[in-house]
């Protein structure tokens, strides 16, 4: 394998705060261009009333529909939702969510604490069904941020212990728990004051920009026999060091995107399994077919002891989250991890189900895999002919672009990535930007091969327009 040593890392300035997205001068043109006076003062009624904070206020735009994988705004121009904050895999408003939700409200609007349900217990059966390994003990949330918070009680009262390792750049909500846990300025610093002891952080796996220092050849791709998963390593030598950490707790793969090598969650694994730590994975993201599979750590074969999933739980419509853990991590006893007012709500616990039901009967896991494949190619088609892009990657429908400025020195081209953004949105099509310079692509499961050309079509072109 070629390789070749990259610059050294303080070559490379940070991509500006993902806060400066809001009210950055592209967009203001962008919005000054695009939006009409009933947009214009909706949004000014918005951010009159909600509580300004980064990448959320004040807004972009103002949506009045959504169906499909389509979102349409205000000035009725339609756009392919390939971003969705990853809820949307079986499309917006899919005909046979939206039944199953009506006869439910009908038939049982509400269970109070204290009761169950039909529907709660036939989504912990599924959820049992499907997840991974022997996992099977479940307690559900209305929002993933709480389902990590549950996540993280368990793990304390079966180890005894309080502290937790995780990794720099995740995110896992916004929580104090799951903020100190996570690791994202944007969320974890400034005002907010001392967040949870006992959270330690190391650097993630990302094979294009190594935190170790070690070289990848062309196509980002790391020399393991040189690297020898310094990641993995540095995981193994903290819980060596500490001997008390209750859990590691990551997205098995990085919403960024970015993939783990391989053997590098077997590693972890074993690295678990001798020090007594539980593994806790975060799907919430990528869980529920994202990846082309149930769930993103199917793919490298490894169980954790506690996952997590949320977001595309609820199809698009309602939200809810779940944790499932081994049974014998079944420790609450007389303690209350959760007791959550809508924990069984029988309308959310059914929306859920019929989400699972959607997914596995209509195939999405399946076409996400091969349509994912397909889009892979032609992106790395599309780096051939654009020496802007430093690097492609992903797995099923979580797809990701780099913009660099030049692929020797591999600076991030975060203006262009703005750019690029925005000029897609003039042709129909909405995704995201993470760590500043990534184009981050996380279509509907039931995206179509045409569709998925036409998006691809739309930004190479925006590419080659803001070189």
């Amino acid at each position: 394998m070629t390789s070749r040593t990259p610059p050294p890392r303080q070559n490379i300035p940070p991509a500006p705060a993902e806060g400066d997205v809001n009210t950055s001068p592209r967009r203001q043109a962008w919005q000054e261009q695009h939006l009409d006076t009933a947009c214009r003062a909706l949004l000014d009624r918005d951010a009159a009333l909600f509580l300004h904070q980064s990448v959320s206020t004040p807004c972009l735009n103002a949506i009045r529909r959504a169906e499909g994988i389509y979102i349409e705004d205000m000035q009725g121009r339609r756009y392919m939702d390939f971003h969705g904050n990853n809820v949307h895999h079986i499309g917006y408003g899919h005909p046979r969510l939206k039944q199953a939700i009506r006869e439910q409200m009908e038939a049982l609007p509400f269970t109070p604490r204290r009761f169950t349900c039909e529907p709660a217990v036939a989504l912990a059966e599924k959820l049992r069904a499907i997840a991974p390994g022997d996992l099977g003990k479940v307690l559900f949330t209305t929002g993933g941020s709480d389902a990590v918070e549950v996540a993280m009680k368990i793990a304390r009262a079966a180890t005894g212990r309080f502290k937790f390792l995780s990794f720099w750049d995740a995110f896992h909500g916004a929580g104090f728990g799951a903020a100190s846990i996570g690791g994202e300025q944007l969320f974890r610093s400034g005002p907010i004051g001392p967040l949870l002891g006992g959270c330690e952080h190391i650097p993630p796996f990302a094979c294009y920009r190594c935190p170790y220092g070690f070289a990848t050849d062309e196509n980002g791709q790391p020399d393991l026999q040189r690297c020898a998963m310094a990641c993995a390593n540095a995981l193994r030598y903290v819980l060596e060091k500490e001997g008390d950490i209750a859990a590691v707790i990551a997205e098995p793969a990085r919403a960024v995107p970015y993939l783990p090598p391989p053997g590098f969650w077997s590693a972890v694994r074993e690295t678990c399994n001798a020090h007594g730590t539980l593994l806790i994975f975060d799907e919430i993201p990528t869980g529920l077919g994202k990846t082309g599979r149930m769930f993103a750590c199917d793919h490298d074969g490894v169980t954790p002891d506690i996952l997590v999933m949320g977001k595309a739980l609820g199809g698009g419509m309602l939200p809810i989250a779940a944790t499932i853990c081994r049974p014998d991590l079944d420790v609450a006893g007389d303690y209350a991890f959760g007791h959550y007012t809508h924990e069984k709500n029988p309308i959310t616990a059914r929306a859920a189900l019929t989400t699972i039901d959607i997914i596995e009967e209509e195939g999405l896991s399946e076409h996400a895999a091969e349509l994912g494949a397909y889009a892979l190619e032609r992106l790395h088609d599309m780096k051939d002919r654009h020496p802007s892009i430093g690097d492609v990657r992903g797995r099923g429908l979580l797809l990701g672009i780099e913009l660099v400025r030049d692929r020797q020195d591999r600076i991030p081209a975060a203006e262009q990535a703005e750019a690029v953004l925005y000029t897609a949105l003039e042709n129909g099509l909405s995704f995201k930007t993470t760590m500043g310079n990534v184009l981050t692509l996380t279509p509907p499961l039931i995206t179509t091969r045409a569709e998925m050309d036409r998006a691809l079509n739309i930004l190479e072109q925006a590419i080659g327009d803001n070189a």
